[in-house]
């Protein structure tokens, strides 16, 4: 049995490279793809090479290498050297939405964005009718602040 791993350690370096490509898209941030590119070519130096060190050394090399020069160049050329990139409710501003619950002059009420109910206040303390479509200006904690589109 020991033979036959030691034979055929492609297979070792497959399953390796099969699980970091696995993890790298539940993930998305072009880490784990570095340690893809080192099993992938630690995969062509098993099919050529017996000594087990020599494909250690080929895959930790490597990844090392993809790690300092593919990664940068993949998130640049992924992000489009965007460094703003806004995420969780800070990507809210700009979207549009509708208001589910009337907003009262001066108060609050709700508005339905993207299959989500926020607390939000109309612009200038401005009452905004149900069912009317609006923006989200500005945010502060999670309350939104809309004005009719």
């Amino acid at each position: 049995m020991i033979d036959y791993f030691q034979n055929n350690l492609w297979q070792l370096w497959t399953i390796i490279a099969i699980v970091c490509l696995i993890i790298e898209l539940m993930s998305g941030d072009f880490f784990f793809m570095c340690f893809v590119i080192g099993a992938v070519v630690a995969v062509v130096t098993a099919l050529c090479v017996d000594s087990f060190t020599a494909q250690i050394v080929v895959f930790a090399l490597c990844s090392a290498l993809s790690l300092w020069l593919v990664r940068p160049a993949a998130l640049r050329f992924l992000h489009k050297n965007r460094d703003d990139r806004l995420s969780n409710a800070d990507a809210l501003i700009g979207q549009e939405g509708r208001v589910s619950q009337d907003i009262v002059a001066d108060g609050n009420g709700r508005v339905a964005i993207d299959g989500d109910d926020w607390k939000a206040v109309g612009s200038n303390g401005q009452a905004i009718a149900k069912g009317t479509k609006v923006r989200v200006v500005a945010r502060e904690s999670i309350i939104l602040t809309v004005e009719p589109v």
